[in-house]
């Protein structure tokens, strides 16, 4: 880890605590040439898994796909940032999880989100449900709002 003060290479890991989000790591660290201290964020990345669309075409997992459908779900929400890191993690672990041979359709990822939406914020399961499958009408929305309504 580069000193962000000398540019020296090489740091000391001062203490390690786990984040917010119970899955991150915070770590304080120090430089061995001038001794500036900084902290660094860690989190578990999701390397080389696809995708397959309902299409059939494949591509690339992206991080910033799955945050800005859970965005816009939980736009003008009560949720916090934090609880907002902790679901995405909780998401992408479970889609790790679930994916066999490092592919994983579309379908599955909808049915992760909504289980874990479903838990953090209704009003924004509601939101990427409509979205994700597609109603009809207000019948199939109405049917959907009664499973939800009639688990509580």
């Amino acid at each position: 880890m580069r000193c962000p003060a000398c540019y020296h290479e090489e740091t000391k890991v001062v203490d390690s605590r786990t984040g917010a989000d119970d899955i991150s790591i915070r770590r304080r660290r120090e430089c061995l040439k001038c001794g500036f201290r900084f902290s660094t964020q860690e989190e578990v990345v999701i390397l080389d898994l696809t995708v397959i669309k309902k299409d059939g075409h494949k591509e690339s997992y992206s991080r910033e796909k799955l945050q800005g459908g859970l965005k816009k779900a939980l736009e003008k929400r009560p949720i916090s940032r934090d609880d907002f890191l902790k679901l995405v993690n909780n998401i992408e672990r479970d889609i790790q999880v679930r994916s066999k041979g490092n592919e994983i359709s579309t379908v599955q990822i909808g049915e992760l989100v909504m289980k874990r939406l479903k838990k953090v914020d209704k009003i924004g399961f509601i939101r990427f449900a409509s979205v994700y499958q597609s109603f009809k009408d207000a019948k199939a929305f109405q049917q959907e709002l009664g499973k939800l309504l009639g688990k509580d």
